[in-house]
């Protein structure tokens, strides 16, 4: 995300702990999810979820985190035939999809039913994390505490894969990614319960935890990014 031109979405720092609200509920979204996706980006989500999957062969334990229906995740399982996945969802509907759409590789995924927010990792081990299209539904406090846990859980040289939305500078920014974004926000709000509005800082609150941005890339002119983070040594 582009932390130098979203001041007006990225959410305050908040000094104090306050009890998580209810995660938002997308079980009733899990069968029409991929083509709402399609509807409102075409292929352009899906391009930013594989933007480095040729370079995850080598993975071997992954952290995968709110999926939704299993695209990525079966992308990964068809890429690496070694690698064994945790998957992550609030959703268990989302969950079922992932499985069945992963139906051939099931021996390797794991599934977990919970709030990645109050979740702890069992095992120290994991060499990828990725949230495609996942920490937008975090404030900046929550993104900063699951990526402080997940520090603890990942290997020196684990990669951290994340696909999110952006307000780049300039008037792109300003007139398109802005408004829509503050658009997608009101319409998940009304489908599934999400109470947040803004994109948190999920750069400050990794770069916090430990880890550091290794490379970056973007679609429809910085509305969309891609990114690779991976733990700093000193950190």
């Amino acid at each position: 995300m582009n932390t130098t031109a979203n001041s007006e979405l990225i959410e305050p720092e908040s000094a104090e702990f306050t009890v998580a609200p209810p995660a938002p509920n997308f079980d009733h979204l899990a069968k029409v999810y991929r083509w709402m996706e399609i509807f409102t980006f075409g292929p352009f989500l899906a391009l930013c979820r594989k933007a480095f999957l040729p370079e995850l062969v080598t993975a071997r334990r992954a952290l995968v985190l709110g999926d939704g229906d299993g695209r990525f995740t079966n992308e990964l399982l068809r890429e690496n035939s070694q690698v064994q996945i945790d998957a992550l969802d609030a959703s268990s509907a989302m969950l079922d999809a992932l499985l069945r759409r992963t139906e051939a590789n099931r021996r390797r995924v794991s599934v977990h039913c919970a709030d990645a927010r109050e979740w702890q990792p069992e095992r120290a081990t994991y060499d990828l994390v990725v949230t495609h299209f996942f920490l937008d539904c975090l404030t900046t406090d929550e993104c900063r505490r699951l990526a402080a846990r997940l520090w603890s859980a990942v290997s020196p040289s684990a990669v951290w894969v994340v696909s999110e939305f952006a307000v780049p500078d300039g008037r792109f920014g300003r007139l398109v990614a802005h408004p829509l974004i503050g658009l997608l926000y009101r319409a998940f709000g009304v489908l599934t319960g999400l109470r947040i509005r803004s994109l948190p800082d999920h750069h400050a609150a990794l770069r916090e935890a430990g880890f550091a941005l290794e490379r970056r890339r973007t679609r429809l002119c910085g509305l969309l990014v891609s990114e690779m983070w991976t733990p700093r040594p000193e950190a």
